[in-house]
């Protein structure tokens, strides 16, 4: 085999790497909810590029008053109540549209235990605006998320996403 033919896998296996991570979505990473109370992963859904999900990866007070960690409890099932608030899936199936947005995804709000339709808009590389609405989405309420730093530890024992 020539030095050619063994020199284009390679480069090929390179290529691939660098368009991939030039490529990354800005919209992945950790964000700082409205109030600064947490922080959210945004990450790829099921190896899906896509479509996008969140957890909830920090807490400024991850503990109740009694110093046990925070659990789901006003989740409207029972059976779902004790799931703890660091790691809990709050962001589902969020869909690339073709503006370069993210919409027909779903977020859960563990302090109301509601769920509503969400959308996602990058408005710099620091600030994502996350729209919830029920049926219209002009009629639904946004908020600005801003990007946490290094210095946002995700809770203890949190496995990568």
């Amino acid at each position: 085999m020539g030095f050619a033919a063994r020199l284009l896998p390679a480069a090929v296996v390179g290529l691939v790497a660098v368009s991939t991570a030039s490529h990354a979505r800005p919209e992945l990473g950790l964000w700082y909810d409205d109030s600064g109370d947490g922080a959210v992963e945004i990450y790829i859904c099921n190896d899906d590029p896509n479509r996008l999900c969140g957890r909830i990866a920090w807490l400024k007070d991850p503990l109740t008053a009694e110093g046990t960690p925070k659990h789901d409890r006003y989740n409207p099932k029972p059976d779902l109540q004790n799931r703890p608030i660091c790691g809990l899936p709050v962001i589902g199936n969020l869909g690339l549209m073709r503006d370069g947005t993210f919409d027909g995804g779903w977020i859960y709000d563990p302090k109301a235990g509601k769920s509503y339709s969400v959308a996602l808009q990058l408005a710099s590389p620091d600030q994502l605006v996350v729209t919830g609405y029920l049926g219209v989405k002009m009629m639904g309420k946004s908020f600005n998320w801003r990007r946490a730093g290094p210095e946002v530890q995700p809770c203890d024992g949190l496995p990568p996403a």
